[in-house]
């Protein structure tokens, strides 16, 4: 990793000790994505409280999970910056709960969808998934343009000493390679 934006002292302290190399920008708000070193690969999560089942469900309207749109707009002006050469990928991890959070329901998902296809494709609409509801896996392709696939994980399979579901999610804007590099694992 060459940065990371962190405003917890904690976990600002764990990746200076184990990442020196890292450097640290503060608040997501206040960073620009024009302004900081161009990478091939962006991975975040917005705080899932606001998405979690456990929490207050108020999903992307929430005041931690609507900095999803903070990890966006980083993407698009680095992008811009770059002519759309990096970042080739993004991944984004969050909760299940993701998957059934939103008003009407089912719909914040459908938003995290819609806002990364924009990013290639401005003006694209993502249909809802009613009224079942996301399917743990899935994907969207663009022929050789754009793809983007997510699937729900459990920590255990990784090898941690507890069951802890995650959805991770792996947008590719310049090919089709989201689906065959989540799913070949």
């Amino acid at each position: 990793p060459l940065w990371s934006s962190e405003i917890e002292p904690f976990a600002i302290r764990v990746t200076t000790k184990r990442l020196p190399q890292v450097k640290h920008y503060g608040d997501v708000s206040v960073i620009s994505g024009a302004d900081l070193p161009p990478v091939d690969i962006i991975t975040f999560g917005s705080p899932c409280q606001d998405m979690s089942i456990a929490g207050k469900r108020d999903g992307l309207d929430g005041s931690r999970s609507s900095l999803f749109y903070e990890a966006i707009r980083i993407v698009k002006e680095m992008r811009c910056k770059t002519n759309g050469a990096k970042p080739r990928f993004i991944v984004w991890e969050n909760v299940p709960g993701a998957f059934s959070s939103g008003k009407p329901k089912y719909e914040d998902f459908r938003i995290v969808l819609e806002e990364i296809v924009r990013i290639c494709f401005p003006n694209e609409l993502i249909p809802g998934p009613y009224p079942y509801g996301w399917p743990d896996v899935g994907d969207l392709t663009a022929g050789d343009m754009f793809s983007i696939a997510w699937r729900c994980l459990d920590a255990q399979l990784c090898g941690v000493a507890q069951r802890r579901k995650r959805i991770f999610l792996l947008a590719d804007f310049a090919g089709p390679l989201a689906p065959q590099l989540l799913f070949d694992v």
